[in-house]
């Protein structure tokens, strides 16, 4: 399985997935996001001072995991995150990645939204299981790695 299958399964589940994070204090968070692909990087907006962020600062390594369907076929990708405040990446995210309107969490668009920040995860590996892995489980790892 490669990447572009990975995605593609992904986006027939659900837009929504769920960020697992852990903090400093080696505790782990889970959220639900709604991330889009740019390329081969899985984007998140964010808040800059969010849980999200604190946690990418202590530990970048992360997991998402995309709601099952009501068949049991689910998505699991591992990857390594890094937050993104600059006003460039603010402003090239801001229209065409997502597909929906960042607006209506930051009505101040990419220059009025100071606590806006957008989670790049650089996948590392990835899973897709078939009926909860009884209709089997496919792999993807960066490193071609089975």
């Amino acid at each position: 399985m490669d990447l572009q299958e990975i995605k593609d399964k992904a986006a027939a589940l659900s837009p929504w997935a769920h960020l697992a994070t852990v903090g400093a204090d080696g505790k782990p968070d889970v959220v639900p996001v709604h991330p889009c692909w740019e390329g081969d990087v899985l984007w998140v907006m964010i808040g800059a001072s969010s849980v999200k962020a604190r946690n990418i600062a202590s530990t970048p390594d992360v997991a998402l995991h995309w709601q099952v369907t009501e068949a049991g076929d689910g998505v699991a990708l591992w990857g390594t995150a890094t937050v993104h405040d600059d006003l460039d990446t603010k402003r090239r995210l801001w229209t065409g990645v997502f597909d929906y309107d960042l607006n209506l969490f930051a009505p101040g668009g990419p220059e009025q939204s100071p606590d806006t920040a957008f989670l790049a995860i650089e996948p590392q590996r990835a899973l897709y299981m078939a009926a909860y892995g009884m209709g089997g489980t496919f792999r993807w790892n960066a490193d071609g790695a089975a």
